[in-house]
């Protein structure tokens, strides 16, 4: 199983909203910039994440992103599951598969599937800033541009 670039980019973002402790807003410019991320691609991900409730958003001079609750509120396997779409690993009538009925494979992925989401549920976007993540992501905050 392999995320998308679309939920990579979700985590990386929540991830580094972890940090507070700034003077300026963040914006999607530096996020684009510190990932080395298309900028389009990652508007499209803050959008959706804004209409989860999950950043609270400004517009315009001065505006940015942050949080819209502490990193302790948001469950890895939540984010994921909204993030990736919850689809199922395997789709046996697109194409019409010809073991369809006699095969075991979808629900062995299936329970897969579980298993990962099960181990996620107990881990916080809070979990995943400690270190030595929380220190790379403030490393990352005081990044200047051609420094």
């Amino acid at each position: 199983m392999q995320l998308t670039r679309f939920t990579d980019l979700g985590l990386r973002v929540l991830m580094y909203l972890t940090f507070s402790e700034r003077d300026t807003p963040v914006t999607i410019s530096e996020i684009a910039e510190r990932f080395e991320a298309s900028r389009n691609h990652l508007v499209k991900v803050v959008h959706f994440m804004a209409q989860q409730g999950w950043l609270a958003t400004s517009r315009g001079k001065g505006g940015g992103l942050a949080l819209a609750h502490p990193p302790s509120a948001y469950r890895l396997d939540q984010l994921i599951r909204t993030l990736e779409g919850d689809r199922p690993l395997v789709d046996c009538s697109d194409p019409p598969c010809a073991l369809r009925g006699g095969c075991l494979l979808k629900g062995v992925l299936d329970a897969g599937r579980d298993a990962f989401y099960a181990t996620l549920e107990h881990y916080t976007l809070a979990d995943l800033s400690s270190p030595p993540t929380g220190p790379a992501i403030i490393r990352l905050h005081q990044h200047r541009p051609g420094s």
